[in-house]
């Protein structure tokens, strides 16, 4: 199934909330969901007959420009051989994305990466905390707007 095809699946299920797919970038094709509906939409996709995405591969964060972050899901099903990829676009000023570690448990570490690098927060996760990062580190090392401190704990910092 191509990418058209799920996104039409996708709108006959949900009224709103659905964003046309984007093709001509020189990246895989994606859809951009909005942040109330990525939940019921990647459940929608896991568990419809039609679709069986049965495997998060990726999910990542980015910093698009100065006001948002996104939180992007790399989905494929093992069962019918096909892929897409889902964009959530949120502010900085206020990144909170539900997770779907209930729907795929390997976003679990993913999220909490995203979380640890990027900032943004996955409500409803079990343990959101850094992944990578020392827990009292201050601030999202991957934001374009992060200032790297010059001293940690004490010690300077070689940059």
């Amino acid at each position: 199934m191509d990418i058209k095809e799920i996104q039409e699946l996708l709108k006959s299920a949900f009224d709103e909330g659905i964003g046309e797919p984007v093709t001509d970038k020189p990246v895989d094709p994606y859809i951009t969901v909005e942040t109330g509906k990525i939940h019921a939409v990647c459940l929608f996709l896991r568990d419809e007959e039609r679709l069986q995405f049965d495997y998060l591969s990726c999910l990542s964060g980015v910093d698009y420009d100065k006001d948002n972050l996104a939180s992007v899901y790399h989905l494929y099903s093992f069962a019918l051989n096909h892929k897409i990829v889902l964009k959530v676009i949120v502010p900085k000023s206020n990144p909170i994305v539900p997770s779907v570690y209930d729907i795929w448990a390997a976003a679990e570490w993913h999220e909490r990466e995203s979380y640890d690098l990027m900032g943004i927060v996955y409500e409803n996760h079990p343990d959101l905390r850094r992944i990578l990062l020392p827990e009292d580190w201050e601030g999202h090392p991957l934001r374009k707007d992060f200032k790297v401190p010059e001293f940690y704990n004490g010690m300077k910092i070689p940059y």
